[in-house]
């Protein structure tokens, strides 16, 4: 892995802006919100989660995996490839490239119908729909989108760096831990440098645990426009969650992007 951020291909190709990510939305767009299309994806970035614990992945490698998913669909449409294909395709992408050593097939579709059948079954019957040929065939076209691009940089290490100047890290680095992990469901990760995200996250447990640390951030040589708004980007995923009944919408979310009956592509990525 490369040990520089700024000289990543994360850095050099997938630090996005607003504008390019609603651009390569444009199609999904048309027929959905940009609010419909953030709670798709965190409802399959959820999704992610439940099949990674479920296979005792390192919290890395769900974060990875996660971010994956967010970057081919950041240029594809929702319907270029059905996200309960992808969504599983991402994890086991991200076990090769974080070294987390090979999965059994055998065991890697297990779990994908136990998650299924435990935790989806509302949405998706009590069973998985795909065999590992069409994971490892949907593998290749995620890393032909991802340019073989695998290097992730995540905000875990920045934070540990940030939080040791404080006195009362131990209430504060759990809070601020949570709030990375939380804000893999937003584009965040998708648009801003890891330690600025960390530095954001650092500021939201600060908020959270009521602890002034407004001097400190105000000594520090970054933006802070810019650290801010990654704050409140946070702050309102939680005011969403707050009140969000996930059952109650996604049903209908789903159907929006269903693709025809028996098709796993539209065409556009395989012919």
């Amino acid at each position: 892995m490369a040990a520089n951020f700024w000289k990543s291909s994360h850095y050099s190709q997938w630090v996005l802006d607003r504008q390019e990510i609603l651009a390569g939305r444009e199609e999904d767009l048309s027929y959905l919100s940009e609010d419909e299309i953030f709670k798709i994806h965190m409802f399959f970035a959820n999704f992610i989660r439940h099949l990674g614990d479920l296979l005792k992945l390192r919290q890395q490698v769900i974060a990875t995996a996660i971010v994956y998913f967010k970057r081919f669909y950041s240029r594809n449409s929702l319907k270029s490839i059905a996200p309960l294909l992808l969504a599983p395709t991402c994890i086991l992408l991200a076990s090769k490239a974080e070294e987390c050593g090979i999965i059994n097939t055998g065991r890697f579709i297990n779990a994908c119908t136990n998650v299924v059948k435990q935790k989806y079954s509302s949405y998706f019957g009590s069973d998985y729909p795909y065999k590992m040929p069409v994971i490892l065939e949907c593998e290749f076209f995620l890393l032909e989108l991802l340019d073989c691009s695998l290097i992730v940089f995540h905000p875990y290490r920045p934070l540990l760096q940030f939080v040791e100047d404080f006195e009362k890290k131990d209430a504060l680095l759990p809070c601020a831990w949570r709030a990375i992990n939380d804000s893999y469901n937003t584009d965040i990760c998708l648009m801003y440098p890891p330690y600025i995200i960390a530095l954001a996250c650092l500021h939201t447990a600060c908020i959270i645990q009521s602890i002034d640390c407004t001097q400190w951030f105000a000594e520090l040589s970054v933006d802070l426009d810019l650290l801010f708004e990654v704050t409140r980007q946070i702050v309102a995923l939680y005011e969403l969650l707050k009140t969000y009944e996930e059952s109650a919408e996604m049903k209908s979310l789903l159907d929006k992007i269903a693709l025809p009956k028996g098709g796993r592509y539209d065409g556009k990525l395989m012919k």
